[in-house]
C-alpha cells in the first residue's frame, strides 16, 4: 500500500509547553508557553543559514530580560503593564484550537488570556494564529494575526511605546552590538531617523557569520489600526509596531481588534523591491477565520476568511 506523502510544512506539540514548526525537515520557529515565564514567546526565529534571527534578553541589560525573542504585550492595559516581568499581570495560553500541516504553510491556533496578578478575572482573551510558510531561496515568513476580545464590553489599549509585538534580533545583527542596519520603507536608515516614525515596514538585517548576512523584515497590515504605523526601533537590537504611540486604541465585544503582522527571515541584505513586493502580497491576502470543522468533536480549522 503506497504512503501518503507528507506535507512540506509540519506543526510538532513538544514537551515542556513547546510547539515546533518544521518546513521541509527543518525547524524555522518554535512556540514557548510554559508557565514559568510572564507571557508566552517565539524562539528562535532560524534564518537559511541555520543560525537564530533573534535573542532572549538584551545583551547588555539584566533589566531588559523581558525581551524574549518575538512576544506580545502592551505596557497599558487599562493602565495595567503587561510589558514588563516586574509587574503581577500575566499573559498565558488557556488552551490550543488548532495544529495544521500543509504543503503551503504550517498554522497553530491558541488562546490567550491576559490576567490581572491582582485580581485572577480575566481582562482581555487573545486569539493567535501564527502560519509560518517557506520563500523563495530558503526564505521563511511568519504570519501572525491576534484579535483581542474583552471580557468587559470595551477595553482600552492606552498611548504607550509598547505593544503589541516587539522583536528581539540577535546581537550580531543589531547595529551597536554588533553592525547591522536598520531601515526603513520610507528609506530612512538608522534609529534617530527612524524612532518614532511612520512606515509601512521595518528591517533589520545584519551578519550571523563572518561570510552570512541575513534579516528581518517586519510589516505592518494596511488594516491595523494607524496604518502605517509609528516604530519603537533601538540600535541595540529590537523593533517594534507601536500601534498606540499616537494615542490609545479601544476593542469591544462586538468589534474585536484584530492586528495583522507579518515577518520576512531573508538571506542578504534588505531589499527595498524584494520588501516591497512582499508587503503588496501581505496587503491583498484576507485575514484568518479559526472555524469549527466538526462541532460534536469540537475541531476547528485554520482558513483564510
Amino acid at each position: 500500500m503506497p504512503h501518503r506523502p507528507l506535507p512540506r510544512c509540519q506543526v510538532l506539540p513538544l514537551p515542556d509547553h513547546q510547539v515546533s514548526f518544521v518546513l521541509d525537515g527543518t525547524e524555522r520557529l518554535r512556540w514557548h508557553f510554559g508557565p514559568t515565564y510572564p507571557r508566552p514567546f517565539f524562539f528562535p526565529l532560524v534564518g537559511h543559514s541555520g543560525s537564530s534571527l533573534t535573542r532572549m534578553g538584551h545583551p547588555g541589560a539584566a533589566n531588559h530580560d523581558h525581551h524574549r525573542s518575538i512576544w506580545f504585550a502592551h505596557a497599558k492595559v487599562l493602565g495595567i503593564d503587561f510589558w514588563s516581568d516586574g509587574t503581577t499581570a500575566r499573559i498565558r495560553q488557556k488552551r490550543w484550537l488548532h495544529y495544521q500541516d500543509g504543503d503551503d504553510a504550517a498554522s497553530m491556533a491558541v488562546l490567550l488570556g491576559w490576567f490581572d496578578g491582582h485580581d485572577p478575572k480575566e481582562l482581555l482573551e487573545q486569539e493567535l494564529v501564527a502560519s509560518v510558510r517557506p520563500g523563495a531561496d530558503g526564505d521563511t515568513f511568519v504570519e501572525l494575526q491576534s484579535t483581542f476580545r474583552p471580557t468587559s464590553d470595551s477595553l482600552e489599549f492606552g498611548q504607550t511605546n509598547f505593544g503589541f509585538l516587539a522583536v528581539r534580533v540577535a546581537k550580531s545583527i543589531s547595529a551597536h552590538f554588533g553592525g547591522g542596519e536598520i531601515t526603513s520603507s520610507e528609506g530612512a536608515k538608522g534609529e534617530p531617523a527612524i524612532f518614532a516614525k511612520r512606515a509601512r515596514w521595518m528591517d533589520y538585517s545584519g551578519a550571523v557569520s563572518n561570510t552570512v548576512i541575513e534579516g528581518i523584515t517586519y510589516f505592518d497590515h494596511p488594516t491595523n489600526p494607524g496604518h502605517p504605523t509609528h516604530w519603537h526601533v533601538r540600535e541595540d537590537g529590537w523593533m517594534g509596531a507601536a500601534a498606540c504611540l499616537a494615542g490609545p486604541v479601544s476593542t469591544t465585544k462586538s468589534q474585536p481588534l484584530v492586528v495583522r503582522y507579518l515577518l520576512h527571515a531573508h538571506r542578504g541584505d534588505v531589499s527595498a523591491e524584494r520588501a516591497e513586493q512582499a508587503f503588496r502580497d501581505f496587503a491583498a491576502t484576507r485575514p484568518f477565520a479559526v472555524v469549527k470543522a466538526n462541532v460534536k468533536h469540537q475541531e476547528f480549522v485554520i482558513q483564510r476568511s
